[in-house]
């Protein structure tokens, strides 16, 4: 079995506007964001950190890195998924969000879960 097979996380994002909490008349845009993660690999795995890259339409771009998600360190069994939800703010109504999970497999070996990039926008801004 290759090391890629053996040490895997899938990331499933979805992302959604919150109208109830935005101001675009003072350039507030919020948007919700709810994550699944699934240990496809072969050994036990545990989310160390993340690392966010968030850019707004305007292309300015905030790095978040920190400790878990939504104060957890979950260990993912071989077929285990976790899911949470959290959020962030723009000043635009369109971005992205993309990034990484650090994980450390029950042997110790460590390795990157890759966030692919999702779409972050209000509703009606994008043809």
């Amino acid at each position: 079995m290759s090391e890629s097979e053996k040490y895997r996380i899938e990331v499933e994002a979805i992302a959604e506007f919150v109208p109830g909490q935005s101001d675009p008349d003072e350039n507030r845009y919020v948007f919700a964001y709810h994550i699944t993660l699934t240990n496809t690999g072969e050994v036990p795995a545990q989310l160390i950190s993340r690392h966010w890259v968030i850019t707004d339409g305007a292309g300015k771009v905030q790095e978040v890195r920190g400790l878990g998600v939504i104060g957890e360190q979950p260990m993912l069994a071989p077929g285990q998924q976790f899911s949470y939800s959290s959020g962030s703010v723009l000043e635009t109504p369109v971005g992205t969000m993309q990034g990484s999970y650090q994980m450390a497999a029950e042997d110790g070996h460590r390795f990157d879960a890759e966030i692919p990039a999702f779409m972050l926008a209000m509703p009606r801004v994008l043809h």
